[in-house]
């Protein structure tokens, strides 16, 4: 429940949040690889291998020598020399271009409204380099007073000093801020360790074609088609892989999944972290604290 403390700041996540590769991370990848004379692939594949590998990543640090290893380990079998050695950077600085990207339709209004409220706003990312100029590119740097990013702070959520050197830049004590994301484990868990509010946003899977794909599809093939359509939060993002079996659920911090009837911003008895499917919800939260 969001209550007892008048909320004087929404920071937010980005990818998964605010902005979804477009139209899927395998598009974007492929659309490269073809360009460099690796032609015909499939996007779905890559799609795939994308998120086995992000599953599979570790202590993963936001360095282009990263994303390099995570990028060649996608394309493994699929194309020699890897493309580490060849088109490894056209992808890099794809995904900092505006063309990739698409902002969620809900956003704009959202903010929009927040602002409206005198509610300043942030934003705190794992992301690297290319986050600033992909956020003017996007026209969204001009909505947020304070960007704190992963790579340049040295934590990443969901470690509690990110949420912590947000909180000293907006000058708003955690316990007014509310963080709104939509990684259990990234963003509902760091704020909560940090005294911030968490608010978790359930996106739907990445696309409509995506989502008709899955429900033309049963048991094991579904759930894998799930996986990687919700892991398209691509080369510049370090959001974890969720769980195809909690799609349209909410992750209490006990681990258990408790489906969520109430209607948004409804206060909870139990302090456990509001669920909402848009930000525009975020009024309706605010409001009953």
């Amino acid at each position: 429940m969001i209550a007892g403390q008048k909320i004087q700041a929404v920071t937010f996540d980005v990818g998964g949040t605010l902005i979804r590769p477009w139209p899927s991370v395998g598009h974007v990848y492929a659309d490269v690889a073809g360009r460099h004379g690796v032609k015909n692939l499939s996007p779905e594949t890559l799609n795939r291998n994308f998120a086995a590998a992000w599953r599979a990543r570790r202590n993963f640090q936001h360095t282009r020598e990263d994303w390099a290893r995570l990028v060649d380990q996608v394309f493994t079998g699929i194309c020699q020399p890897p493309p580490s050695r060849t088109f490894f950077p056209a992808i890099y600085e794809r995904f900092a271009e505006a063309d990739p990207w698409r902002v969620y339709d809900d956003v704009l209004p959202a903010l929009d409204a927040l602002a409206s409220l005198d509610i300043r706003l942030a934003l705190i990312s794992n992301w690297d380099e290319r986050l600033r100029p992909l956020l003017r590119r996007l026209r969204l740097d001009r909505y947020f007073e304070i960007v704190v990013v992963s790579c340049e702070v040295g934590f990443a959520k969901p470690s509690p000093v990110i949420f912590e050197h947000a909180s000293r830049r907006i000058g708003v004590p955690p316990a007014q801020i509310i963080h709104a994301g939509d990684s259990y484990g990234e963003d509902v868990a760091g704020a909560r360790a940090a005294g911030f509010q968490p608010v978790l946003i359930d996106r739907p899977p990445a696309s409509a074609s995506a989502l008709l794909t899955q429900q033309s599809r049963t048991g094991a093939e579904k759930t894998g088609e799930q996986a990687a359509n919700r892991s398209q939060v691509a080369l510049a993002t370090n959001e974890p892989t969720p769980d195809p079996s909690q799609e349209g659920k909410w992750c209490p911090a006990d681990g258990g999944v408790i489906p969520m009837n109430r209607a948004p911003g409804e206060p909870r008895e139990d302090g456990r972290a509001e669920r909402i499917l848009s930000l525009r919800e975020l009024e309706a939260v605010i409001s009953h604290r």
